[in-house]
């Protein structure tokens, strides 16, 4: 599991998040909510040592993320981030990329790598972009192909920052009900999402985030009757009781 106990971090000396606590347990979604800029990225980036934290600690199944090698953390957690650089690559070749982290250099591709790509791309139903070249697919196409490599580099934990971004409805639905098959293998979701109807519906731990620090987490239900994000968000959130349980709704807090 990864921990985050009393960190502070940003960029050049200025702190974006302060006095951060926060696990990301396996087994379960965790959903970062917050308004632009609040520092949800920044959290990220910081949880997996892509940025340096000024202050606190930062654990890898107790281990102090100082101690571990950009290779051991690459083993642990992958990381779908918001924006991306188009390679003149095919699909397939990008997804493999996911598997840099188990391979020495020169690297020499195994069957068990290839398999993993094919699994990979399956399941966020982009197997058939594979032979495909990145620049020449949509941004949901690319968006699936890349969450295909972040699936691909087979860790206990992942991060996505943003992932519904260019993804259609459909796609949207079945990007939530992946991530909650992968809680459901073990594995520790987290996702970064604005939807906050969508992120409540599918986290099991819901976190807010507001001006750089932790205003609230607890489960979906916890979350909405604190009225918090109503507070941070400006808007109004409703739920009705659904065959499906519990499904959320937002207006904004002054009608235009």
């Amino acid at each position: 599991m990864i921990e985050l106990q009393k960190v502070c971090a940003g960029y050049e000396g200025r702190n974006v998040i302060r006095n951060i606590n926060i696990s990301f347990p396996k087994g379960k979604v965790t959903v970062l909510m917050g308004p632009n800029g609040c520092g949800k990225t920044t959290l990220l980036k910081a949880a997996l040592g892509l940025i340096s934290k000024s202050s606190g600690e930062i654990l890898y199944d107790g281990t102090e993320i100082g101690s571990l090698s950009p290779r051991d953390i690459a083993r642990k957690a992958a990381y779908l981030s918001q924006s991306r650089n188009i390679p003149h690559i095919t699909a397939g070749k990008m997804v493999l990329h996911g598997r840099f982290p188990y391979l020495d250099y020169p690297r020499h591709y195994r069957k068990e790598d290839y398999d993993a790509v094919r699994a990979a791309l399956t399941e966020t139903d982009a197997i058939e972009l594979m032979d495909c070249r990145m620049e020449q697919l949509s941004g949901g196409q690319r968006q699936k192909v890349y969450l295909a490599m972040a699936l691909a580099q087979n860790t206990d934990t992942i991060f996505m920052d943003e992932p519904t971004t260019f993804l259609d409805v459909y796609h949207q639905l079945e990007l939530m009900r992946l991530a909650k098959s992968l809680a459901a293998q073990g594995k520790a979701v987290v996702l970064v999402l604005h939807d906050l109807s969508m992120a409540l519906k599918c986290a099991d731990q819901a976190v807010v985030i507001s001006d750089g620090e932790l205003i609230k987490s607890g489960s979906p239900e916890e979350i909405f009757e604190s009225g918090i994000l109503n507070q941070v968000f400006s808007v109004k959130v409703y739920r009705a009781d659904t065959e499906n349980g519990w499904q959320y709704y937002c207006e904004p807090e002054r009608q235009l």
